[in-house]
């Protein structure tokens, strides 16, 4: 019998009792909590690559950018050739903000744990639009947002040389609500470290208000910090929340493998 335990009051859910994988009635409450709750956890999986793929199929379509459906997470410049662009992840972001489809969910599987920090923290974007005020639900409503690789990547290095300008303005933006209302009648807000500016408003009112929605977003209530252990698999709603790793040692272990599953709404 599978049990599951909230993580916190507003988000979350731990699956306990996980036999196998391939159980319909596991792969449903995978779903369901994903739905609802937006951040799974699954302890001591110890899924290898083979295992982590084809869960993540039970789950929906795999991408596979360059042919690589499993995508390596680590500052170590030799297992991951991503290495530099990853410390931009220490910022709230959502991933996909810059695509017309944005990824379904996305699933971490910890090989090894960092020894110190290292953890992720996931905060709720649903939540968050539930719980505003009135009147700053009506200020936000139908504001639209930018959102550029550059805008994230400045938060890392805020003074690039032309050879690294040029390569993030290489790379597409992309256009969407500040607060998406979706198919399904739920809203969440679209915001984080690739938000560059809100369109048609003075940038230093922009600035102020994605930086008054984030702060308001990511407050503890909204929030979960996840402490990994080797083995631990955790899945999210990449679409409605809000994550970031916190800082580790750049020597340290830490080494997750990552697999992304195919989204079918696009931002609006």
């Amino acid at each position: 019998m599978i049990d599951t335990t909230a993580l916190t009051p507003s988000m979350g859910v731990q699956v306990h009792g996980v036999d196998s994988l391939d159980d319909d009635a596991v792969i449903a409450a995978c779903l369901e909590a994903l739905k609802w709750r937006g951040v799974l956890l699954i302890r001591g999986l110890q899924l290898d690559e083979a295992a982590q793929v084809a869960f993540s199929k039970k789950l929906g379509p795999v991408l596979a950018p360059a042919g690589k459906e499993i995508f390596t997470v680590s500052l170590d410049p030799s297992k991951s050739r991503s290495a530099e662009y990853l410390k931009g992840t220490f910022h709230w972001h959502i991933d996909d903000t810059t695509n017309d489809i944005p990824a379904k969910a996305t699933m971490l599987a910890c090989k090894h744990a960092a020894m110190v920090g290292g953890g992720t923290e996931f905060a709720s974007t649903y939540a968050a639009y539930e719980n505003l005020p009135e009147h700053d639900r009506k200020r936000y409503e139908g504001l639209r947002v930018l959102h550029s690789f550059e805008a994230s990547q400045r938060l890392v290095n805020p003074d690039p040389t032309d050879e690294q300008l040029a390569a993030w303005r290489s790379l597409p933006t992309h256009e969407t609500s500040l607060v998406w209302n979706r198919k399904d009648g739920r809203r969440s807000l679209v915001l984080g470290a690739t938000a560059d500016h809100i369109v048609g408003i003075p940038e230093s009112e922009s600035r102020e208000i994605l930086d008054e929605l984030l702060a308001w977003s990511t407050q503890e209530r909204f929030s979960y910090t996840h402490e990994w252990q080797q083995g631990d698999v955790v899945i999210w709603d990449n679409t409605g929340m809000l994550h970031r790793a916190l800082p580790y040692d750049p020597s340290s272990e830490r080494l997750m493998h990552r697999t992304t599953i195919a989204g079918d709404e696009a931002w609006c």
